[in-house]
Order: structure tokens, then sequence, then C-alpha cells
């Protein structure tokens, strides 16, 4: 018999355990015939040897070749094995391991990333995309809070409270130029779709006069909008009106309900659908009356960037796979029920909501592309509404970078 042979013989011990049994075949006529005795231990004895006689062991260079741990998996020992039976024994090794299961993977440790944004329907990409999986895929895990305000916003975001802040871009430049913070913004989103609701009693601009208008905040972004609205028909900021700083969008709509002094605002979906639905009006869309405005979008504190720019670069990517699936039909049905559940909003006005996102240069922009034109119109909308920089807008440079959004997209690319 050859060892091959040998190596597959199997014999159990006194403890009953399975284990294999290599001694030759004149060994095993020996046991067969009551000549020798095994003592258990891989040693052959013989019943009654010659008085005198020394016992030679013809098993020993094969000597427990092969143990077995708990775990079954073999573990080799070569000492005393001729050079082919090592051969064998590695062969018989790697067969084995090759058929143990594989213990299972860790399951992926993902990066938190908190984001804070407005509860409007421009960021129905995050909903979605939460949703769905689509930043874990990519290791991370988003905590999504919502801000009551713009002020609370740009107060957190500078504290550290948050990593990613949601809102109207202008409300970076803000933290720059009023609140000296590094803030830098890194995606586009959306124009705002910003209406001038009014309440059932106002039929035109000149019937604002003498009344009050309901903000965010009296010195960013949609009251600028609305600043400038209202000064091309003649009005100025505190000789015509007043300015009552309330908070988001479902704010500003629940005080226009409330009393007939807060005559006006400037409101978006879902709540300008919703708003129309009660009673009040519309005196135009923003964009229409003033034309291109970079609204909605990304920005973060730029030593966060510089400290984890992979990680943003994955979740920009994680992003704009999630515009890409709010703005593919075939998913309407979720986002429309996203809407309406993470907004309390009626389904009706959540269908017609999703319209609204659809809608060319005025809803969700494609890849949450900034819109540099919007965001020169930014600037000089500040420059002339607040007189900042001497009524003289500047560069865009100082207050964006792109190459996050860019390097997201080769992410992309490779996928």
């Amino acid at each position: 018999m050859d060892g091959v042979e040998a190596t597959r013989r199997w014999r159990v011990q006194e403890t009953g355990t399975r284990v294999p049994d290599h001694r030759h075949d004149s060994e095993r006529a020996g046991l067969q015939q009551g000549r020798l005795h095994d003592s258990g231990h891989g040693r052959l004895h013989s019943q009654a040897p010659p008085r005198g006689t020394p016992f030679r062991d013809s098993s020993a260079h094969l000597r427990k070749p092969l143990a077995f741990t708990r775990n079954t998996r073999p573990v080799l020992k070569y000492k005393g094995m001729s050079s082919n039976l090592k051969k064998i024994a590695k062969t018989l090794l790697a067969c084995a391991l090759a058929l143990c299961p594989a213990a299972p993977a860790a399951p992926q440790e993902l990066a938190p990333v908190r984001v804070n944004a407005f509860p409007t329907a421009s960021y129905s990409p995050l909903y979605l995309g939460i949703a769905n999986g689509v930043f874990e895929k990519r290791g991370i895990r988003v905590d999504l809070q919502f801000t009551p305000s713009s002020h609370s916003q740009r107060e957190g975001l500078a504290k550290g409270a948050f990593d990613i802040a949601y809102a109207a871009v202008d409300n970076a430049v803000a933290m720059v130029e009023l609140a000296k913070q590094d803030a830098v913004i890194v995606t586009g989103g959306d124009t705002g779709m910003n209406e001038l609701i009014v309440r059932p009693e106002i039929q035109s601009i000149a019937d604002i006069r003498g009344k009050t208008l309901v903000v965010d905040a009296p010195n960013t972004a949609y009251a600028l909008l609305v600043k400038k609205v209202l000064k091309n028909a003649g009005l100025i900021d505190g000789r015509d009106y007043v300015l009552k700083p309330i908070g988001g969008t479902p704010q500003r709509l629940e005080a226009m309900e409330k009393s007939a002094d807060n005559a006006a605002a400037m409101l978006n979906p879902p709540f300008s659908f919703a708003a129309k639905d009660k009673g009040l009006k519309s005196l135009g869309r923003a964009i229409d009356i003033l034309g291109p405005y970079q609204a909605g979008g990304a920005f973060v504190m730029r030593p966060w960037a510089h400290a984890n720019a992979p990680l943003l670069e994955r979740y920009i990517a994680a992003y704009i796979e999630s515009v890409r699936m709010t703005m593919d039909r075939a998913n309407r049905a979720q986002v429309v029920s996203l809407i309406a559940t993470r907004l309390k909003q009626d389904p009706e006005v959540a269908e017609r909501t999703y319209g609204a996102l659809m809608e060319p240069r005025f809803g969700l922009a494609p890849d949450a592309k900034f819109d540099m034109d919007g965001f020169r119109a930014v600037l000089a909308l500040r420059a002339e509404i607040e007189g900042q920089w001497g009524g003289k807008p500047p560069a865009p440079d100082k207050y964006i970078d792109l190459g996050y959004y860019e390097r997201a997209m080769k992410l992309l690319e490779r996928r």
C-alpha cells in the first residue's frame, strides 16, 4: 500500500474521536490476527514479544502527520515526513481549506454625516436617497435634521452641530461676509421655486403698502428676493411695509393664516400649493419676475471639507444619484409619498409638488449642478439690496469650491 492510501485510513480512539490511521497493511494484519495491540497513541505493540527482543515501531516515520482542531480545520505537522508525503499532505490541506466555510465578512461600518436642511420639497432627493439606501451603498449613514430658521442653521454649522447644510446658498455668503465664518458652497440644487403668496384681500403688490411681510431672516436669500420684487414696484422696506422675521416656509404660511396683518411672503412647494388651496393667492413666481437665481444648495465649513474630502465626495456622489432617482418618473409614486409623509402634506398637494420639481429651469437642477449665472445674480442682489461690497458684487470664486463636486462626478463615471 502506498502512502496516499495510508492517509485515507481512519480509526477511532477510545475517546470516540475519529482520527487518521496511517499504519501499514502489515500492522493492520497483525491487529486482525491478534499479534499486535493498539495503545491508542498511534503505537503498536505485540502481545507477546520475545524476551530481550527490542520492539521496532515501523510507523514512527508516519506518526500523527495530520491533526484536527475543534473547528475541524486541519493543522499539518511535517516532522518526520518524507518529501513525497509532505507534498501529499500539503495538497490535502489545500483541498481541506478550500472546502472549509469562510468566516462571514465583518459588516462595513458606516461613516456618519450630519445633514441639516429646511423641510421643503427642494430636498426630496435626500428623502428618497435615505429611504433607498443610496448613501449606505457608499459607506455613509445620513443623520437628517430639519432647521426652523436660517439663523439657527448658520449658527449650528459654524459651531459644528452638523456637517452639511442645505438652504439658499446666499446663507453661505452671509456667513462669510457678516459672521466672518469660513463656509464654502459645494453643490447647487434648485431655483428655490419661490412664489410671492399674498392673503385673499391683496389684489396687487401696491396693496401690500402699510402691511407686514413675513420672512425667514431680514437680510438673506428669499427676503432679498421679495425686497427686490417690491422695490421694482416702488415699495421700500421700512418706509412702505414692515419685515417680520418668522422662520422657515411652514412658519411663514402659518403666520399668514393667523393674522391679516401678515399680508405676504415668499413660499415654495409644497407650502405654496397648500397656501393656494387655503384661499391665498400668488402674485407671480420669483424666477419669472427676476430671472435666474441659484437658490438651494449644499454648503459646509471649509476646514471640515479639507479634513473629510473623500467622505464629502462620496456623499455628493450619493446625493447626485438620489437627484437622478428623484427625476426618474418611474420613482414618482415613492417621491410623492415621501413628500406627503415627511412634510405632512395632502397627497394631492404632494402630486403637484412633484410636477414643480420636474419643471425645467424652475425645479430641481439635474445632477444638483451649480448655476453660476444664477449665483452671480445672488451676489448682485445682495450688493443692490443690502449695499454689500459698496454696491459692487465680487467674483464668485471666494464662496464656492466645486472641486468636490467634480471629483464626485468622476466617482459616478467609474461605476
